[in-house]
């Protein structure tokens, strides 16, 4: 019989393959009852039965497409109205690297869909039921390419650039009422996502990071408080030094005028 955790429940989203799969593994074993979220029932009913056998945590598997209305509400409900619920873990998304001239808009209109939509309103769901609580944590996947945003499809690009942006946002908005924020950035990850996003050999170059190293690194980072981690980013005084500046320039924008080099009369 599976045991109610102390820790609560960890809802995720994405969660029979890949990073979500590795994030329900990781968080069963520190004692996080768990609601797997993906399209994949039987996918999900094997990894909820295997992590029950071995943690002895309760664990719901809760079928449901993101980018479908009908699913996306589903989950929505059960964020809000569930107590048990601490934490969010937002890890659903596709990508790809097809270019502009190649890629079809319709499904470049599904990544936004699921990419951020369905992020944006989960998010929505959880952190007023949250911060009422006065406890609580979201984790949000963003990638690399949030920063490198030319090195794959513009949309999916752009759509892990609003992930990040929203987390900082999320920061401003919650720190302060009990609710802790992380924002991942994965480098290339060895999952079905490079399958799907149409360039299978980048799962085996010599720099794709396995999916175990990166959960076990975005996790540590969350026990150290972080609010952006990136777990391929060596050179930790990088990101420190990007953030920095990036925050000093937005105070240079309260301008009536402007700039000289404009040459506006």
């Amino acid at each position: 019989m599976s045991n109610p955790s102390p820790k609560g429940i960890a809802l995720i989203t994405g969660a029979s393959a890949g990073i979500g799969a590795i994030y329900a593994d990781r968080l069963a074993k520190r004692g996080y009852g768990l609601i797997l979220v993906a399209r994949n029932a039987q996918r999900l009913d094997a990894i909820a039965e295997r992590l029950r056998a071995e943690t002895g945590v309760q664990i719901t598997a809760l079928p449901a497409d993101l980018n479908d209305k009908a699913g996306l509400v589903k989950v929505e409900a059960v964020l809000r109205d569930d107590p048990s619920i601490t934490m969010l873990v937002n890890n659903a998304g596709v990508g790809s690297v097809a270019s502009i001239l190649q890629a079809d808009v319709g499904k470049m209109e599904a990544m936004i869909n699921l990419n951020i939509t369905a992020l944006t309103r989960l998010t929505y769901a959880a952190a007023p039921a949250f911060v009422a609580r006065g406890k609580g944590a979201i984790i949000n996947i963003s990638s690399a390419v949030a920063i490198a945003v030319e090195n794959l499809n513009g949309v999916y690009s752009a759509s892990k650039s609003y992930v990040l942006s929203f987390g900082h946002s999320l920061q401003k908005d919650l720190a302060e009422k009990g609710v802790r924020i992380q924002t991942v950035l994965p480098a290339a990850t060895a999952t079905e996502f490079w399958d799907i996003a149409g360039y299978a050999p980048q799962k085996t170059s010599d720099t794709t990071m396995q999916a175990e190293d990166l959960v076990d690194a975005a996790l540590a980072g969350f026990d150290a408080g972080e609010l952006v981690t990136i777990p391929a980013l060596h050179e930790t005084g990088a990101w420190t030094r990007w953030e920095q500046e990036r925050r000093e320039m937005g105070a240079k924008f309260r301008n009536p005028k402007p700039a000289p080099h404009y040459h506006v009369a």
